[in-house]
């Protein structure tokens, strides 16, 4: 296992000296163009899929790559969200899933989540997703639930607006954890949704 306290050193002796005039940029500049939404899952690492240096992704990662639907009672999510949109003014939003996703892998086979009573209300977020998939197909399960997201995600007031002035464009990806490809989904309508 890594140990956190030699990775520190590491960093503070090669890695921060070779990049101490960004660093030095960014203590006075925060303009990401990126807002990446994608899992909470330790094998998928936004910067490192895209090659981005610090500064460049505004990264939010949450258990199954769930973005809840817009709701006036705020959490750390939507906050987020309304902050990287509405303030930093990111130019296009990804949500990225990925293979062997346990919060899908669980859902596509009804796993029993009594044990683990949150998780199982925050993965209804991913409901509609697994209404559309078939027969517990967890890879079908996985595109199904990026599409949903990106639908949650344009419910949100500051998305719809920066998405009606068109200065603000939706992704959806899934990152295959085996080969290291990117699977840049098709983007269906995005319809507003129900309740």
């Amino acid at each position: 296992m890594h140990d956190l306290f030699d990775g520190i050193a590491h960093f503070q002796h090669s890695v921060f000296p070779e990049k101490s005039e960004l660093f030095a940029r960014l203590t006075t500049a925060h303009t990401p163009g990126t807002l990446f939404i994608g899992c909470s899952d330790a094998r998928v690492v936004p910067e490192l899929i895209t090659s981005s240096e610090p500064g460049e992704l505004f990264v939010i990662r949450t258990a199954g790559n769930l973005v809840p639907a817009y709701r006036p009672d705020a959490d750390g999510v939507a906050a987020s969200i309304e902050y990287a949109v509405a303030v930093l003014g990111v130019a296009r939003i990804v949500v990225c899933g990925h293979s062997q996703c346990g919060a899908m892998t669980a859902l596509a086979e009804g796993r029993d989540l009594t044990a683990a009573p949150l998780v199982a209300s925050w993965l209804r977020h991913a409901d509609a997703a697994r209404t559309a998939a078939a027969n517990g197909d967890v890879a079908q399960l996985i595109r199904h639930n990026v599409r949903t997201q990106l639908a949650h995600l344009a419910t949100h007031p500051a998305v719809a607006r920066r998405r009606a002035a068109g200065d603000l464009s939706l992704h959806g990806w899934v990152f295959d954890i085996g080969s290291g490809r990117v699977e840049e989904l098709a983007a269906p309508a995005i319809v507003q949704l129900a309740g």
